[in-house]
């Protein structure tokens, strides 16, 4: 059985991961992204949600505000960054590489609620 978090990322890396991974399924504001490498499957996420008030939304899920913090946090970009899962280009835009796409963060049932309206 794979080891959970085999990365060990922090609760807000864990967050902000799972947040890239959504916005990189949002058509309007993710795109392929040609790597340098040749390998494929990045994903280019050129706009970054500005949480305000409690919650956001992000497509088809409502976020609440305190799961974003990492959005706004370079340290956290650059810890991703390090472990291979994005390539900052904060904090502005990031791309998302196949490990972290692939990653599982074990979060997203928690953070991403569907939104009714």
């Amino acid at each position: 059985m794979p080891k959970k978090n085999p990365l060990n990322l922090n609760s807000l890396q864990l967050k902000t991961l799972t947040l890239f991974q959504a916005l990189s399924e949002i058509e309007e504001i993710a795109k392929p992204h040609e790597d340098p490498s040749g390998e494929p499957g990045h994903i280019m996420i050129s706009a970054m949600p500005r949480p305000h008030g409690d919650h956001f939304h992000l497509g088809s899920y409502i976020v609440r505000s305190q799961d974003a913090s990492g959005l706004a946090n370079e340290s956290v970009w650059l810890a991703l960054e390090r472990k291979k899962l994005i390539k900052s280009l904060f904090p502005m835009a990031c791309v998302l590489t196949p490990a972290g796409a692939a990653y599982e963060t074990g979060m997203k049932d928690q953070m991403l609620h569907e939104g009714h309206h």
